[in-house]
């Protein structure tokens, strides 16, 4: 009996439980992106920007900029590693062509000193956030500045076709824009930031089958490859995993360079 009584107190604790967008944010995440369309233009407000002298100290910055759909060229996922191979933070960066990339990273929205816990992220603990930002931001932060622990980056271009991409790029800024007005939970499995990339690909047709190596994230570069999903330049995957890595490149782009354009030479 007390074993039922507790039980239902506690689911009804969780049902009861809201999303919202009304808290007292960390400042890296205070901001919510959002876009307005016209035609074949979309605009992003609040793209993130920050000027970092370590992870945690850091000048904001944010910009707006109006993106041309006919020049999104493609995608490529970015993988994080810094605790073995098995998990990774995964996340997209979209090309619209010549020194234009926009990265958007699916992430739980923290307080001010809240930490992150697995665990808390199954139980409605965090917002999801879309992290909408430039690659000398969400990129540099993590090859640059972020050391303990130390993060190991890698960016595969994805093999997508251009309409692919276009379709997933809108499904991205529809659901920007959703999060703006009906917040959402992160969820540690179910809502994270590689499972939303795969439910966000459901708008083509080909999205990939549902795999444990979805869930055990460091294998998501490994099972695109073994799908045909990503440029390949003809490499094994080890041979592929190790032209991609960035970590170096970053670290030796001067003052003035275009950071995207360097961690991909």
């Amino acid at each position: 009996m007390a074993i039922t009584c507790i039980f239902s107190f506690l689911s009804l604790y969780f049902i009861l439980l809201q999303p919202s967008n009304e808290r007292n944010w960390q400042q890296d995440v205070a901001k919510l992106s959002y876009a307005t369309i016209e035609d074949n233009f979309v605009s992003i407000h609040n793209i993130r920007n920050f000027e970092y002298r370590s992870e945690f100290d850091y000048t904001p910055a944010y910009y707006d900029k109006t993106y041309d759909l006919d020049k999104l060229e493609g995608v490529d996922i970015v993988a994080v590693y810094w605790m073995g191979e098995l998990i990774a933070h995964t996340f997209l960066s979209f090309h619209f062509g010549q020194e234009n990339y926009l990265a958007i990273s699916i992430e739980r929205r923290k307080e001010v000193d809240e930490e992150y816990s697995t665990l808390k992220g199954f139980f409605r603990q965090y917002e999801l956030y879309y992290v909408v930002a430039d690659e000398q931001d969400v990129i540099k932060l993590r090859t640059n500045y972020r050391k303990n622990p130390l993060e190991d980056v890698y960016i595969y271009p994805l093999s997508s076709s251009k309409e692919n991409a276009r379709k997933l790029f809108l499904e991205y800024i529809d659901n920007i824009n959703t999060l703006k007005d009906s917040p959402e939970f992160y969820n540690t499995l179910t809502t994270n930031c590689t499972t939303a990339i795969w439910k966000n690909n459901h708008v083509n047709d080909n999205n990939l089958s549902f795999s444990w190596k979805i869930l055990a994230s460091g294998y998501v570069p490994e099972y695109l490859y073994e799908n045909g999903y990503l440029q390949t330049k003809g490499l094994s995957f080890e041979e592929l995993r190790q032209s991609v890595y960035v970590n170096t490149k970053a670290n030796a782009v001067e003052l003035g360079e275009n950071f995207s354009v360097e961690i991909r030479r």
